[in-house]
């Protein structure tokens, strides 16, 4: 979870672009594609969308749903009803895409979206480089109609920054999410994600401002006080202040190491027992078995899975990769008929159809073929030699390694 070079130069910009524009409508919706070229910092290839968008409409301008009315904070008892009835209006979705840094972008929300996921968080986004920051905005933020549900996350450390962020994606979202578990260096350094651990009264702040001017519901995502008892009274806390779901990764800030260092799935537990809005669990998912073995440890309404999900976007509809195949028995399981490649090719073409810059491509590509390019490591160093890719040299290059490696499949369980 951290953010690209051209970031951290936006964070020192003041005088930014807040005007979004644009002139047709569809059903992909986007800041503007055209922005002024005063972002600098976006010139470098890695950093323009990887194709075109036709008829993208701003967040400002798309037809907006419907939306429930504020619930003061005073009515808590309502409006722990209404984080319930909400969720159940979204299908109590249990199986969810976790908020990622440049990697849970919308061609591979709908690329999970396709094999099983039934709800998924944005990237973090910094919230005052999203209120001052068109390109920003175009380039980070993206959505369709078929992205629901839906949960925009945000890092902040200033409530009112937070509330002018969320309230331009509110239309487009079930939650706005706020981000307490962030445990980088530069959240240290920009006070906010785990950070703000050690200042309760700005968390509280943040959440209150939002749940006491959205119309949408806001959630929180956090990682666990090595005490517990902390951990308790955090999460009421949140609660209290108005949050309406809270998604718990079962580490402390220090623990960085996911594979390493094993999720507490006893303290996410414990949290489910504290607080009476839903809960979802974060941590130790790397296959469908795990997903069934934390609904029935923690009680949580739902899981997020994040790097795992990337390796294997086939994951929620139980298809496991071959480092997972050894768990269970080798006589139960079958080769699927889909491989990683298959789901690169799936996921350039998603892209092709709701463009996000080449980083991200890049990066996925990485990701899902890493056990082929173990394997084939001169083809990882192609593609990190390329410094302006194409869709078509990608193509290219996944057909390379089905004919240099064969097919390494994913596997599924026999019906």
């Amino acid at each position: 979870m951290r953010f690209r070079p051209p970031l951290l130069s936006l964070l020192r910009k003041r005088n930014c672009h807040r005007c979004i524009n644009s002139n047709s409508s569809s059903s992909y919706m986007a800041a503007s594609l055209h922005p002024s070229a005063a972002s600098e910092p976006y010139d470098d290839p890695e950093e323009s969308l990887c194709a075109t968008a036709g008829g993208c409409s701003s967040l400002n301008q798309s037809a907006s749903p419907v939306l429930a009315p504020v619930v003061s904070l005073l009515e808590g008892g309502r409006r722990v009803e209404r984080a319930w009835e909400h969720w159940r209006r979204l299908g109590s979705p249990r199986l969810i895409v976790a908020p990622m840094v440049d990697n849970s972008e919308l061609p591979f929300r709908m690329l999970c979206r396709k094999y099983g996921a039934e709800a998924a968080y944005t990237p973090m986004l910094h919230s005052r480089i999203f209120t001052e920051n068109e390109k920003y905005r175009s380039l980070e933020f993206t959505t369709c109609k078929e992205d629901r549900p839906l949960f925009v996350q945000f890092c902040a450390n200033d409530p009112n920054v937070l509330l002018e962020a969320a309230k331009r994606v509110e239309p487009y979202c079930d939650y706005v999410d706020i981000n307490f578990g962030c445990p980088q260096r530069i959240a240290r350094r920009g006070n906010y994600g785990a950070f703000l651990m050690d200042n309760l009264p700005l968390i509280k702040s943040l959440v209150e401002k939002l749940a006491n001017n959205l119309h949408v519901p806001v959630s929180c995502k956090v990682r666990i006080f090595p005490d517990l008892k902390d951990t308790l009274a955090y999460a009421t806390m949140l609660e209290e202040a108005g949050c309406a779901l809270l998604a718990v990764h079962g580490r402390t800030r220090d623990e960085k190491d996911g594979k390493k260092i094993r999720a507490d799935w006893d303290a996410i537990k414990a949290v489910k027992n504290a607080v009476r809005i839903p809960v979802l669990a974060n941590g130790n998912i790397r296959h469908l078995d795990d997903v069934h073995s934390c609904l029935m440890h923690t009680g949580a309404e739902g899981v997020l899975s994040a790097e795992s999900l990337l390796e294997n976007p086939a994951l929620f509809c139980g298809l496991r990769t071959a480092e997972w195949k050894d768990e269970s028995d080798n006589n139960s399981l079958k080769d699927a008929g889909l491989d990683q490649a298959d789901l690169v090719e799936e996921y350039l073409k998603l892209c092709e159809q709701y463009p996000v810059p080449w980083r991200m491509v890049r990066s996925h590509v990485h990701k899902m073929l890493g056990d082929w390019f173990r394997i084939q490591p001169h083809v990882r160093q192609e593609l990190n030699s390329q410094s302006k890719l194409t869709f078509e040299w990608l193509y290219e290059m996944v057909n390379k390694l089905r004919n240099l490696n064969g097919r390494s499949p994913l596997y599924q369980g026999r019906s």
